[in-house]
């Protein structure tokens, strides 16, 4: 006989119910019933899964990875739930538009929007640049809207019509601007202010449109490198994490994952940004001021009142440090010193392509020269990295322990709970010729760079004829990759004082197959109080309930309480069914008996 038997049930509430001993409608609404229970039960499982969904949990980290290859399809412009945003870099030599999307907020104040580079229909991220600079129309200010009509347009063909009045659009102005006089700055500014909305409708006021400095720029690459890094995201159980102290007294610290310091070195310029986690206490009033003026603490969260997402960043940029402009001022010093010295000794070393100068910083057997005005000056190489170290050394400016001539103060840096990536030329540096980019090693890169510099010249041509080197390497770095292979470590050893043994620096190029610009950085801050926004929203939506709104349903408190509704009635039923099953028993028991009397009547 088939039986269903209840053992979720406490011990006392144990019953077996024989089908056969029911009619149908009941064995129909007892199924019914038990079939409600296991879809409520399993209802509430797929409920508590999509409410806690947005906590980090140990699989997170494959989530963040779907997130990048799903940033990498073209963006979806029929999903009239995403927001756009632009972000115009006028640079020094030209301008690009970059355009970002991000879909709704997830409604937790504590973290901030998923914004991504948009994507056209060939998955081609949209950006155009023009040439030349801005600053080019220093004395032609009212055509500075005219210039920037190519990329506005570009960017209004991408982002939806539906969506331009909403779409804000920060116009940000860099190196080439800033050696403006303030008067042409504001000039260049106030044509754009006053033209660009009369063309387009994009959510654009005076303060979108502003000259960044050098600080700012520096601030707005270390957010988007850590954004894209996900180091922004709550600390899974394997991440690295660091205690934080802000600015509140009364405020204990805060253990979030740990962020990455980056350093950048161009042609022209050097620049380092990373995290001050600990409180800095300063030793004099002047290394306070001057703290102040490379030190910057900000907010990226929706809230001021929350200090979750508050960061404070060293940044500062050193001109004239960067690959090629060392190499110059090197070259000039070169000059210098051996026309002073020539003229004292009456020797003609350098000077004539018979008696060269030995410069340990070029491959052995190549042959330069040098023009400063009338002289020239003759080279030739020696390949002596050691001797290359000492000679650029004097060129970092080192002062007080501090790298530059005017003392730039700099923060400390935690070197064993710290994690930095180089770019640029610290990748070039390591991977055009060497071939050795990614995770660095002090004496790896020490013993590559001294065998790169004592080859032959003839030897490094012929490599690179034969294609050995990476396909960016041409002569020019060849030439002079001895060179800033050595200042490239004394800038990092010598000049930020990193240990030799210093295990968390990556060189890169990319991060996660793309590159990374400030605008992203810069987009992200300009608008971590949208979320707020939404959530305010929320806030009203919910303060004015109604049977009727959609919404209602997806309220644990209700959702638990009709579950909890149906529960008991279910149980409520079973004793039902365990009482009337009872009676009809001690029915069949009485009839039994009956039939037992009636039959001994019978017999004889």
């Amino acid at each position: 006989m088939a039986r269903i038997t209840l053992s979720c049930l406490p011990a006392s509430w144990y019953c077996s119910v024989s089908l056969l001993s029911l009619n149908c409608a009941t064995k129909q609404r007892l199924l019914f019933l038990v079939l409600l229970f296991i879809t409520s039960i399993l209802l509430l499982a797929t409920y508590q899964r999509q409410l806690w969904g947005t906590q980090r949990r140990p699989g997170a980290r494959v989530n963040k990875y779907f997130s990048i290859v799903e940033s990498m399809e073209a963006t979806d412009i029929l999903n009239s739930a995403l927001n756009y945003g632009i972000v115009v870099d006028c640079g020094s030599s030209g301008s690009r538009v970059f355009v970002y999307y991000w879909p709704p907020h997830n409604g937790n104040p504590h973290t901030l929007l998923d914004i991504r580079q948009m994507r056209d229909s060939d998955r081609k991220p949209v950006v155009k640049k023009i040439k030349p600079g801005i600053s080019t129309l220093a004395n032609t200010p009212t055509q500075a809207s005219d210039y920037l009509e190519p990329l506005l347009r570009f960017a209004a063909a991408h982002v939806p019509t539906s969506k331009h009045k909403e779409t804000p659009l920060y116009i940000l102005c860099t190196a080439g601007m800033r050696l403006l006089p303030e008067s042409q700055q504001a000039a260049i500014l106030e044509d754009l202010v006053m033209d660009v909305p009369l063309e387009f409708d994009f959510l654009f006021s005076r303060s979108h449109a502003e000259v960044i400095s050098g600080k700012q720029e520096g601030v707005y690459a270390w957010i988007g490198i850590n954004f894209v890094l996900g180091r922004f995201d709550h600390p899974d159980e394997e991440d690295a994490t660091v205690e934080v102290t802000t600015g509140s007294e009364n405020q204990p610290p805060i253990s979030r994952r740990r962020t990455v310091g980056i350093m950048d070195m161009g042609g022209a310029s050097l620049q380092i940004a990373y995290e001050v986690p600990s409180a800095i206490t300063f030793n004099s009033p002047q290394e306070e001021e001057a703290g102040k003026s490379v030190l910057a603490e900000f907010n990226l969260g929706c809230d001021v009142e929350q200090t979750q997402h508050v960061y404070r960043v060293y940044v500062t940029t050193f001109l004239g440090f960067g690959g090629n402009m060392a190499r110059q001022r090197y070259e000039d010093q070169l000059v210098n010193s051996t026309l002073a010295k020539n003229g004292f000794l009456t020797t003609e070393t350098g000077l004539i392509e018979e008696k060269p100068y030995l410069d340990p910083c070029l491959p052995v057997s190549m042959s330069d020269t040098i023009t400063r005005g009338n002289h020239t000056l003759y080279l030739r190489g020696q390949g002596d990295w050691s001797r290359c170290q000492e000679a650029v050394r004097p060129f970092l400016g080192l002062h007080n322990g501090t790298m530059s001539p005017q003392g730039i103060y700099q923060a400390p840096i935690n070197f064993s709970n710290s994690e930095f990536y180089g770019f640029s030329e610290f990748y070039y540096c390591m991977e055009d010729v060497l071939r050795i980019g990614g995770q660095y090693s002090s004496d790896k890169y020490a013993q590559a760079a001294k065998d790169y510099c004592t080859t032959k010249w003839s030897t490094l041509k012929q490599r690179l004829d034969n294609q050995l080197f990476s396909q960016q390497a041409d002569i020019s770095r060849l030439k002079y990759q001895c060179f800033k292979s050595a200042w490239m470590y004394e800038v990092l050893h010598s000049g930020f004082r990193f240990p030799s043994d210093y295990p968390s620096l990556k060189t890169a190029q990319l991060v996660y197959d793309k590159e990374v610009q400030w605008t992203l950085g810069a987009i992200l801050f300009k608008t971590r109080f949208l979320p707020l926004r939404d959530l305010q929203q929320e806030t009203l939506r919910q303060g004015h309930p109604g049977w009727l709104r959609p919404s209602f349903v997806y309220n644990h408190h209700l959702f638990s309480l009709c579950l909890l509704v149906v529960v008991l009635a279910i149980l409520l039923y079973i004793l039902r069914l365990r009482r009337i099953h009872q009676r009809e028993l001690r029915q069949a028991e009485a009839l039994d008996l009956l039939w037992a009397e009636e039959g001994e009547a019978l017999l004889p």
